[in-house]
């Protein structure tokens, strides 16, 4: 039998899905004379809201594996697409919650986030008011740039309501779905390459990346190797956390074993910088040596094997010809050299030079948001994300960029001190903070902010980080009438319907 509040809650929804009635009558008239086919694109679109509402669990995590399959449709704009519906979907179903007094998960750090990319805004209105270094004719690749950062927030927003509806583990573990078509193309990229349509071919170059060496790389799914490499050591760090906490380890063995491969198979130097660093943090906390020994013999197979091929071998020998290695070269010959070496890190010290060039012309707030393409004015990023921040926000935008990471890196060692010893959350705090410092190491010389797909799983994971792991949801929980925006324990009415 319905209580007071349950028919008040009903109530108001049935006027609302009345009101979304009239509208979409109204919406689908106007598409219907206007273009047929858009007619039928917005019953699809029903179609999967109503599936979202009905099935939000498996519909979630449905939407979460997607995203690592659609960076080789980027030239048909699918991420884009797939990042705006993710949004739209997240915020009606938060909507939804809160017109029918149910509870919104949230916890501390997403609105420290949300308060973040807010701050961010701040560029997209100052570039059209004329106070940064270029133009309001940019304005619409500023606002792309700020939308970017929105998703990211909404998707921490979509996993926090799946707190106490699916375990933390099951979450976890779902993601290694994802990698089942970024491992299959790699696998025919790099054994059968023919069968591959010219469109889904990967080893191109984006937009900001810097000029193409002419040699294969595998890139799984996504546009550029780069972005496969940073995606894997999250996977990398998920394989070594499960082969720890599992009891059969063979297949979590086995599952490292092929992500390292593809790994140096996308032959990134800069990615085996990040593994070194990761390996440093995972191990150091303890340091045995059984960890020493894995941790030595993971690195050593990774660069052994990068080292085996003669493209690995050429990239190793290229460090001996920059300033890192070489005494009687220093930056200034470096940068000269640049101009026809060939050598990615000598180019990159041009580009660095270039950027701050650009950069003390507007050294307060820079030229704006997702704009250091524009700022350098040769087509290409930075190739180092502090750099970018600087030129992109200024001093403001670099405190605030640095600010961001370094609050990361609190709340995870916030996590890993209140998660009891030995416990999974524990272990997964230690790895996410593994992958975190590496990912701040690799900044240095990558365009690591761009790689949208490694954040999009970053934020699935450390928003699970930070649930309850000794809570399970149950049919009978009391339910919370205040506050409807929680970061404690949530209710479990029942999920709204449409």
């Amino acid at each position: 039998m319905l209580t007071k509040d349950s028919k008040n809650r009903f109530s108001h929804l049935s006027l609302w899905v009345g009101v979304a009635g009239v509208g979409v009558g109204i919406v689908a008239g106007l598409l219907a004379g206007i273009q047929p086919l858009l007619l039928g694109l917005a019953f699809v679109a029903v179609g999967a809201v109503v599936y979202f509402f009905a099935s939000f669990e498996q519909a979630a995590l449905g939407l979460l594996l997607m995203r690592s399959s659609l960076d080789m449709f980027s030239a048909q704009q699918l991420p884009a697409a797939f990042a705006l519906g993710v949004d739209a979907l997240t915020l009606l179903y938060v909507t939804v919650l809160l017109l029918t007094s149910q509870t919104v998960r949230t916890d501390g750090f997403w609105w420290f986030f949300f308060g973040w990319v807010v701050l961010q805004g701040l560029w997209v209105i100052l570039l059209p008011l004329g106070a940064l270094g270029l133009d309001a004719s940019l304005l619409s690749d500023s606002i792309r740039e700020w939308v970017r950062l929105f998703s990211l927030l909404m998707v921490y927003l979509l996993v926090m309501q799946l707190k106490d509806r699916v375990p933390p583990e099951k979450v976890i573990h779902m993601l290694f779905f994802s990698l089942v078509l970024p491992i299959t193309m790699g696998l025919m990229q790099a054994f059968l390459p023919s069968l591959i349509p010219s469109f889904l071919s990967g080893g191109g170059g984006d937009a900001g990346s810097m000029p193409s060496e002419g040699v294969s790389r595998i890139t799984g799914t996504f546009a550029i190797a780069n972005t496969f490499a940073t995606y894997l050591l999250v996977f990398m760090g998920l394989a070594w956390w499960r082969l720890g906490q599992s009891k059969q380890r063979l297949p979590w063995f086995l599952l490292l074993g092929l992500i390292a491969f593809f790994y140096v198979g996308t032959k990134s130097l800069f990615a085996l910088i990040m593994l070194a660093v990761f390996v440093v943090v995972l191990i150091a906390p303890r340091l045995s040596v059984v960890n020493l020994i894995g941790g030595v013999v993971l690195f050593a197979l990774v660069v052994g094997l990068f080292a085996s091929s003669e493209f690995g071998q050429e990239r190793l020998g290229s460090i001996g010809q920059t300033p890192l290695l070489n005494p009687d070269i220093d930056v200034w010959r470096a940068i000269l050299l640049s101009q026809g070496d060939n050598n990615s890190f000598n180019w990159r010290l041009a580009q660095w030079h270039l950027e701050l060039t650009r950069w003390r012309q507007y050294p307060i707030f820079g030229y704006g948001l997702g704009l250091s393409v524009e700022a350098a004015g040769n087509g290409f990023l930075p190739h180092n994300d502090y750099i970018r921040a600087l030129v992109e926000g200024g001093v403001v935008g670099l405190t605030t960029f640095l600010g961001f990471f370094a609050a990361q890196v609190v709340h995870l060692v916030r996590l890993l001190r209140n998660a009891p010893r030995g416990t999974g959350q524990r272990e997964l705090c230690l790895v996410l903070l593994a992958i975190i410092l590496a990912i701040s190491a690799g900044m240095i010389t990558e365009n690591i902010w761009s790689h949208t797909t490694l954040f999009f799983y970053w934020w699935i994971i450390f928003a699970v980080a930070g649930w309850d792991w000794n809570e399970r949801p149950t049919e009978d929980s009391p339910a919370l009438a205040d506050p409807r925006f929680s970061s404690g324990r949530a209710s479990q009415q029942s999920q709204p319907k449409l």
